[in-house]
């Protein structure tokens, strides 16, 4: 079985411990000044705010996490060697496309990448599978298109750029890193992450009910994980809406480049699921630039903090370092080509 997300250690831990804190302090800070007729409409605002995002984002949170428990318990790894290990070439392009088959978001995609790399996947493909798998996806697809008023364009936008920037940093950081550079020292190829369900994937628990449960009890782990990110980053986008004032959303959209920089940043910082983002960008539709609101989805199921953290338990710094510099600067010069030539996607 897979191994669940393990969880952030020490700087790790006490950032999370922090964060939330200060999201509960904020949020109590608020409920008093809710009751101030001075306060009263603009904490109704961010209320309102708030509340249609999550309203839309945790179906699909939902979806994703009973698909990722699913994939935990049921599918086996054996058949995606054999498919993606003959040609490098072949097996990166079938790796960018592979979320199709394994819909995961990235709060799941780090185990899985170890149980493919230690079934001998190459590096390049497992590199794009772990770009890739996160965004091209049917449930993210489907959660774009709904985020933006069925708009299909938004979601057919968003998996390509996805799909091509997975694929050009596997090939890149694929031949500039083999095994032994790139994986930490500890972790080898044969020894299989055990998933921590007490049980699960042991020989005696081969009836299907037994397996539904394992399956049921990672989509809880995983909900209740990755949901907290997703109510920060709700009240953080209602919060900005509601406090900060339009004309400063006005004068991001004559300066592109910033309002791209902007959200990428805060894709980072967000630690949003892919399945949930996009009705976090989609909030700033009207008043910030469709290719900033790309960088968001885009960025942050490639590169955030939580990924910073889970990627040390596969990765030499070395190769984190890269992942750090070459993705930031594709999504960069990627979202800069689609505001040159379509500056009106998404708005």
């Amino acid at each position: 079985m897979y191994s669940a997300a393990p969880p952030p250690a020490g700087a790790g831990r006490e950032l999370a411990w922090c964060g939330g804190l200060l999201f509960l302090t904020v949020a109590v800070l608020l409920l008093l000044l809710g009751q101030s007729p001075a306060w009263n409409s603009l904490v109704a605002g961010i209320t309102i705010n708030f509340l249609a995002i999550m309203v839309e984002a945790l179906p699909f949170m939902l979806v994703g996490s009973l698909a990722g428990g699913l994939i935990e318990v049921f599918v086996p790894v054996a058949w995606v060697e054999r498919v993606v290990r003959p040609r490098p070439l072949r097996a990166v392009c079938i790796a960018g496309a592979m979320g199709f088959v394994l819909p995961v978001c990235e709060c799941a995609i780090v185990p899985v990448v170890r149980r493919l790399l230690g079934k001998g996947v190459p590096l390049a493909a497992a590199l794009t599978f772990l770009l890739a798998g996160p965004i091209v996806n049917p449930l993210v697809a489907a959660s774009t298109a709904i985020a933006y008023g069925y708009d299909w364009l938004a979601a057919v936008v968003r998996l390509g750029c996805g799909y091509l920037i997975a694929v050009t940093i596997g090939l890149v950081l694929g031949r500039w890193f083999n095994r032994d550079s790139a994986l930490v020292a500890e972790w080898s190829a044969d020894r299989s992450p055990s998933c921590g369900h007490q049980g699960c994937g042991h020989p005696g628990e081969t009836s299907i009910g037994s397996r539904v449960r394992h399956a049921l009890a990672h989509a809880c782990d995983d909900f209740f994980s990755v949901g907290v990110y997703l109510v920060i980053g709700a009240f953080i986008a209602a919060l900005v809406r509601g406090v900060v004032p339009m004309a400063v959303f006005s004068h991001l959209l004559e300066t592109p480049w910033l309002s791209i920089l902007i959200m990428m940043t805060m894709a980072v910082a967000l630690n949003l699921c892919s399945e949930a983002d996009a009705f976090i960008a989609a909030s700033f539709r009207t008043i910030l630039p469709g290719s900033a609101q790309m960088a968001f989805m885009v960025l942050g199921p490639m590169l955030d903090i939580k990924l910073l953290l889970m990627y040390q338990s596969i990765f030499r710094p070395r190769l984190i370092i890269a992942l750090a510099i070459t993705i930031p600067s594709l999504v960069l010069l990627l979202m800069l080509i689609l505001q040159g030539f379509f500056p009106n996607i998404l708005t």
